[in-house]
């Protein structure tokens, strides 16, 4: 907690920062969003998990970019109906619409902080999942709020590597869960700006900074022998 109140000397003068960010889409018109660097490299890391019946949410980029010829069956994954690339249209929470045991990778990126019911929803990406199944899941942290999930679904959460530990592993078991948290004040910064990935050195993106966590990543396998 911090707890400590003090006065101390300014600090020395520096440029002002800008009152609006550069961007309210995450960078969208600008180029690759912040997020979606660390997003895109951690599957790309993860990608012999992305085989077999693959299940992502919303549309089917990232099964194709990182499965490839690895992948037998693409469905996606939406919770109303409208979405023309959905072929499944469900609810994690309940599994409603939902098939269970019958994927054999659920790409999840994102998505999580505008479902209310958290627990429910991780709950539901195991229930999907066949035994041997793995979640590829993002989550994130320092991060502005998007208008059109707000407006379509709430978004209601924002999360740390531990927070996003403890409630994976109360669902998967904690053998079963990696947890990473990426980024570092210079990246957190530019994304809230809503400057893209292009805009910046690569190194500042490569460095982790223990104290700003940008973006969590989770992989979490069902084990084989669960049922």
């Amino acid at each position: 907690m911090r707890w400590r109140k003090r006065r101390s000397a300014p600090g020395p003068e520096l440029p002002r920062l800008p009152d609006e960010p550069v961007s309210r889409t995450f960078g969208f018109e600008r180029g690759k969003p912040v997020d979606r660097w660390y997003i895109e490299r951690f599957l790309a890391e993860h990608s012999a998990d992305v085989r077999g019946r693959v299940l992502e949410v919303a549309e089917s980029t990232y099964t194709g970019w990182y499965g490839g010829d690895d992948v037998t069956t693409s469905d996606v994954l939406y919770a109303a109906e409208g979405n023309p690339d959905a072929t499944v249209v469900g609810d994690l929470t309940t599994g409603a619409g939902i098939p269970e045991e019958a994927y054999d990778c659920f790409i999840c990126t994102q998505t999580l902080q505008v479902i209310y019911d958290i627990r429910a929803a991780v709950a539901g990406t195991r229930r999907l999942l066949a035994p041997g199944g793995v979640l590829l899941a993002t989550l994130p942290g320092i991060s502005q709020i998007s208008r059109e999930d707000n407006r379509d679904w709430g978004d209601w959460w924002r999360f740390t590597a531990r927070s996003a530990q403890r409630l994976f592993a109360d669902v998967y078991g904690e053998e079963h869960v990696q947890v990473r948290q990426h980024g570092n004040v210079h990246a957190a910064a530019a994304f809230l700006y809503g400057l893209a990935a292009e805009d910046l050195d690569p190194s500042a993106l490569e460095s982790t900074d223990p104290d700003f966590h940008l973006v969590m990543t989770v992989r979490a396998a069902r084990a084989s022998s669960e049922r």
